[in-house]
């Protein structure tokens, strides 16, 4: 007989081995799975807006003022979009990074584990509402109060929803940054308190900065949430493209752009039709550049660490 069917241990050894490559393939498939989704997703946009450029110069998309293309005298200032979104995104995290460190500083070095057991779950569950709950909040609750501290506020502005974005992107970057102070090791807040330094110095300079990679990956993640939050923007900042960073007046983003058209009824090939595309591989493309960003500080604080 075969050694492998005589020898019980050499029987189980392969049988060990045929799962462990059996794991190893699934593993592998379950990766490339998405590295092929992503290159999908790409070529899907790059396919469709592509054509866009025959019939548009590069010139008049990046540098015109408007950007009507479904009117009768079309124009394609695709500024204007990004205007609109760099504008709510930047409202969004100077309320979301602030209050999100804050908040994981507390739950990681000062409250106790009871209480972070009863307090991080409720924070999380903001993450759960619905945008399109964030919407109307903004829409008939915030931007009512700010009417009244701001007279001239319009009723579609891009200040409540950036807001409104700001206060549903919190427990992204508080729980991620919370993840990260905690795998801080004990040794470094042991020895920083036996030096003399208070909670409050051994938090921010300590333990802050040693967790510095994995917040820089919160922040990453809150900046992709705020460019890509769709509702909210569609519902309270307006649907006016204007290439202005005001913060009082009505705007509109790239995804409620794409929202906007995706509702209407354009043949497929039309020039309004594929600036669907155009919008979305601008936004990608915004992504990506914030994501490599955020990488490469990750990286030179890691060599520093080091």
């Amino acid at each position: 007989m075969k050694e492998g069917f005589s020898d019980p241990k050499s029987f189980k050894r392969r049988a060990r081995e045929v799962k462990e490559l059996l794991i190893k393939s699934i593993l592998f498939c379950c990766a490339a799975s998405s590295v092929l989704i992503t290159f999908g997703v790409v070529w899907t946009l790059l396919k469709e807006a592509l054509p866009f450029f025959q019939e548009v110069s590069f010139g008049q998309f990046l540098f015109d003022t408007e950007w009507t293309p479904l009117f009768e005298d079309p124009k394609y200032g695709i500024m204007t979009l990004v205007s609109g979104t760099l504008l709510t995104t930047f409202i969004a995290l100077t309320v979301a990074i602030p209050l999100g460190t804050i908040t994981a500083v507390f739950l990681s070095e000062y409250c106790s584990a009871n209480v972070r057991e009863i307090l991080k779950p409720v924070l999380e569950l903001l993450a759960a509402v619905p945008t399109v709950v964030y919407g109307y909040f903004a829409l008939l609750f915030v931007t009512p109060l700010l009417q009244k501290i701001i007279p001239d506020l319009a009723s579609f502005n891009a200040l409540s929803a950036g807001l409104v974005m700001g206060v549903m992107i919190i427990p992204y970057v508080s729980s991620l940054t919370e993840d990260a102070m905690r795998a801080v090791p004990v040794y470094l807040r042991e020895g920083s308190l036996a030096l003399g330094a208070s909670n409050f110095q051994t938090s921010f300079k300590v333990i802050v900065p040693s967790a510095f990679s994995g917040i820089a990956s919160a922040y990453v993640l809150g900046i992709s949430r705020a460019l890509g939050e769709t509702m909210v923007v569609a519902i309270a900042a307006g649907l006016q493209p204007r290439l202005s960073f005001n913060p009082l007046e009505s705007t509109e983003t790239l995804t409620a752009y794409i929202v906007q058209v995706s509702m209407g009824d354009l043949p497929q090939g039309s020039i309004g039709y594929k600036t669907i595309y155009v919008a979305g591989s601008v936004l990608l493309l915004f992504t990506l550049v914030f994501n490599l960003i955020g990488q490469r500080i990750r990286s030179r604080v890691e060599k520093k660490a080091k």
